[in-house]
């Protein structure tokens, strides 16, 4: 695992990078503090960037509010709106206004390099301008890919397309309003930018102990993109069959993650500020209300699904309750009965997944060989590989690793993406997407379904699930509050093309 380097900085640095530059030099002469920099080095930003970044998509707003509960790895024992898909605009805020920060801080980094009157300064012992932007393409690929899966159609930038619908993130002269870019027009260019910061990457170490991720390292950058260009090439092979193809031969030709310890991961640390992001909540703030999910709990036993045999990550997924057994939340009760049961009845997450120093997962060597199989025809190979990827990342032991390997069903479509999903825990954006797309596990719960067939005196419905808005799986997430003001003819023209902003309305690469 990569330990994440966390620099302190003020706020009065990274509020003097953004300063315009003032057209009278003398205006500007007066105006200008000595004593605050007007630039923020590429080491700083790329170390603020990365956890900015994590935070974001992996935080409360992204991961354990939203996409944890719609892919049903979570379930919540009170407050539980948020898993009937009662949502507000102010989860969609918090995700679109901490990306799109994040990514602002990024792409200073390719100002920085690109700029003849700063790029010679920024390379020097810190890596050559080139690896700089190149790293920073493949981070900004990771984080559009995930935003445009939450919401659709959004305002979009690309570092080698002079589309004009791509206008996220300009400035000289800033663009206040921008377009949104269709997500057809995202996934595409995504797929160029990969396959072209691959290619860019030399040898030389990049940012060295300031890159949370790779400390540096071009080679598993370089596995790192093409890893995340063959997800992004299975995923729309219905929509674009021959340009997925011809990316996820590229992408294997080009090298992908071969190993737990090339996982692009960005590891927290076990002091304040930098504690992982549910650490955060559950301790921080002391939040008991996210536990483990009934279906999730009773898949891992051998209970529930196409896997019989009892799964060794259920002790790292999930802690006993005080009773000393794994019991699940019962998925999104309605509030009068789903507070009957207490943190002490039921299976919060693990130890090691709620650690302080817990590693976010990118992407990792499990996901890229159930991807191998589903392109390949499900293979039994790289169905096998992705379980024994994933056993392997979470600590279970030799031994346990082969029994439950040696007792699995064989590959097809639904066995690979059932143990695709079970390797995504904690990976809430990505479950959700291959939810939406495939529809597997067939056996998530589905309005109507009995989630507590032992609830004492129920009155009618309150043991089953029963969604307060929709009748399924959210197929997106609404736009921010605050589009509908400060961009609304763009928010207006997105909805025209792309569908209602409401929770039912399908992505481009789902319809």
């Amino acid at each position: 695992m990569k330990q994440l380097t966390f620099l302190k900085y003020t706020f009065a640095a990274i509020a003097g990078l953004f300063l315009a530059a003032c057209s009278d030099d003398k205006f500007r002469d007066i105006n200008t503090d000595p004593n605050r920099p007007t630039d923020v080095p590429t080491t700083m930003l790329i170390t603020t960037g990365q956890k900015q970044l994590v935070d974001a998509l992996r935080g409360s707003a992204a991961n354990f509010r939203g996409s944890m509960l719609f892919a049903q790895y979570f379930s919540q024992n009170q407050y539980t709106n948020e898993s009937r898909y009662d949502l507000g605009r102010t989860g969609s805020d918090a995700i679109w206004d901490g990306t799109y920060k994040a990514l602002n801080n990024l792409e200073q980094i390719i100002r920085l390099n690109t700029d003849p009157l700063t790029k010679d300064r920024v390379a020097g012992a810190v890596g050559p301008n080139e690896n700089q932007i190149a790293i920073v393409r493949i981070l900004k690929s990771w984080a559009f890919l995930s935003l445009t899966d939450v919401f659709g159609d959004i305002p979009y930038s690309s570092y080698g397309s002079s589309d004009p619908d791509f206008q996220a993130l300009k400035l000289n002269p800033e663009i206040l309003k921008p377009k949104y870019a269709s997500q057809e027009k995202i996934y595409t260019d995504i797929l160029k930018e990969l396959k072209e910061a691959a290619a860019q990457l030399t040898a030389e170490n990049t940012f060295q102990a300031y890159d949370g991720i790779y400390k540096g390292n071009t080679a598993l950058w370089k596995k790192f993109a093409n890893s995340l260009r063959l997800r992004v090439a299975v995923r729309i092979r219905a929509k674009l069959p021959q340009l997925a193809e011809t990316n996820i031969q590229e992408a294997i030709a080009g090298g992908l993650i071969s190993s737990n310890a090339e996982n692009a991961t960005l590891k927290y640390e076990n002091k304040s500020p930098n504690e992982a992001p549910l650490f955060r909540i559950t301790v921080t703030e002391n939040r008991r209300d996210f536990s483990v999910s009934h279906i999730l709990i009773d898949v891992l036993k051998g209970d529930v699904g196409p896997f019989t045999t009892a799964d060794p990550r259920l002790a790292v997924y999930a802690r006993p309750n005080t009773q000393g057994q794994y019991r699940g939340q019962p998925y999104g009760l309605q509030p009068s009965v789903a507070s009957l049961l207490t943190a002490e009845n039921i299976s919060l997450p693990g130890t090691v997944v709620n650690a302080a120093d817990y590693a976010e997962v990118l992407i990792e060597l499990a996901e890229v060989n159930f991807l191998l199989s589903e392109a390949r025809g499900w293979t039994q190979a790289d169905y096998v590989a992705g379980v024994r990827a994933s056993l392997e990342k979470w600590g279970v032991d030799g031994t346990a690793a082969t029994t439950y390997v040696n007792a699995l069903p064989a590959a097809n479509r639904e066995n690979v993406l059932s143990q695709k999903y079970l390797a995504l825990y904690m990976q809430g954006i990505e479950g959700w997407a291959e939810v939406r797309r495939t529809g597997v596990p067939a056996w998530l719960v589905k309005p109507g379904d009995v989630v507590w067939p032992d609830l004492p005196d129920p009155l009618p419905g309150e043991d089953k699930f029963t969604p307060f808005v929709g009748t399924g799986i959210p197929a997106r997430l609404y736009y921010p509050q605050k589009e509908q003001t400060v961009n609304v003819d763009n928010y207006r023209s997105a909805l025209a093309a792309q569908g209602g902003d409401v929770l039912a309305t399908k992505l481009w690469w789902n319809k």
